[in-house]
């Protein structure tokens, strides 16, 4: 396990509501190419944190990555929803950007 990890499941079990300290925990366990635990991770941020529109574009390239291409369409899906509620431009281009090579 990194100190980093450590640091920020720290920061966690301490009642962390900050988006950014649990996005970054699951953006740790993908550096570690701890795959299934960082989509985990990534679909606990999207259920917590449903505005933090980075969270699903991350989701959706993990899951590709993992061949759970369904997973990855649903979450590509929601983080369009986030991103048009959010008026988050940018993020919608790459959100639709990625979906598009799931067809």
């Amino acid at each position: 396990m990194s100190k980093r990890l450590d640091m920020l499941e720290t920061v966690i079990a301490k009642g962390s509501q900050d988006p950014f300290v649990h996005y970054a925990r699951a953006m740790e366990l993908r550096s570690l190419e701890r795959l299934e635990d960082a989509l985990a991770a990534y679909q606990e941020v999207m259920r917590a944190f449903p505005d933090y529109v980075p969270t699903y574009l991350m989701a959706g390239q993990v899951a590709e990555q993992l061949g759970r291409m369904e997973e990855g369409r649903a979450a590509l899906e929601a983080g369009i929803a986030a991103a048009q509620r959010t008026g988050d431009g940018h993020a919608l281009g790459e959100l639709r950007g990625l979906l598009a090579t799931f067809d």
